[in-house]
């Protein structure tokens, strides 16, 4: 299964830490912010890291080249910041099969292989890890409303106003190329971006099966200085 990470934004939130350098550079725990993604999918089971750059790209690609841990990296480019579906789409004539998409500003404790077990298990034709935030958190993240029986996704909203759930998206997504073709369909958000929220939306709303994972482990989504110890004090209890 390959391993999709996004990684081309500049990480405004992080400055003067992304000034000259992409957020994914950000040093967390003595390694870079993307080693830390990295690792996480390569102990998930995945077989090839395809990296999405875009913001100051060549500190990446040459800190980490080829491969990470044996596993070959593919750089693709995303040559204008249009959101994360864009970034996610670029990735398609790279991937032939099931994939699981990990934002590259995310920490977690622990791996995903329980998720893309899960996944596999319930023959579903995407899956989105979630987990519960606070209500003023929902407003600023992807919010999922679920069927109470079974799991099942029904809707899909980006950074709602008036949230329909505080069950939110954690930046890890397990999908199959369908979802390109719904990506493609796509036209800008209010924000002005294409959104991977609204193509797993256009999925379900032509009746794919989408399975709602409950997160099983911590996570930090780095966005601002402060997440930096979040995030190291994760990493420190994950090695106790």
């Amino acid at each position: 299964m390959h391993g999709v990470v996004p990684a081309a934004g500049e990480g405004t939130r992080l400055r003067p830490l992304t000034d000259a350098q992409p957020k994914g550079m950000v040093t967390v725990a003595g390694e870079p912010l993307l080693a830390h993604v990295f690792a996480t999918l390569c102990e998930s089971g995945v077989d090839e890291l395809i990296v999405v750059v875009g913001y100051r790209k060549a500190k990446i690609i040459e800190h980490f080249g080829d491969t990470y841990r044996g596993l070959p990296i593919t750089y693709v480019h995303q040559r204008e910041p249009h959101g994360l579906g864009d970034a996610v789409l670029q990735a398609a004539p790279h991937v032939d099969g099931p994939f699981v998409v990990c934002n590259g500003d995310n920490v977690f404790e622990g791996d995903l292989a329980w998720a893309l077990e899960e996944y596999e298990q319930a023959d579903a034709d995407a899956a989105i890890v979630v987990e519960s935030v606070t209500r003023e958190t929902a407003t600023d993240t992807g919010v999922v409303t679920v069927d109470a029986d079974d799991n099942r996704v029904i809707d899909i909203i980006e950074k709602p106003a008036d949230p329909p759930s505080t069950l939110a998206t954690t930046g890890c997504y397990i999908a199959t190329p369908e979802l390109f073709d719904a990506l493609r369909l796509l036209r800008p958000s209010a924000r002005g971006e294409y959104e991977l929220a609204d193509g797993i939306g256009v999925l379900i709303r032509a009746g794919a099966d989408v399975l709602a994972l409950r997160s099983k482990h911590r996570r930090v989504n780095l966005n601002e200085p402060s997440d930096i110890d979040r995030a190291e004090a994760i990493l420190e209890t994950e090695q106790e």
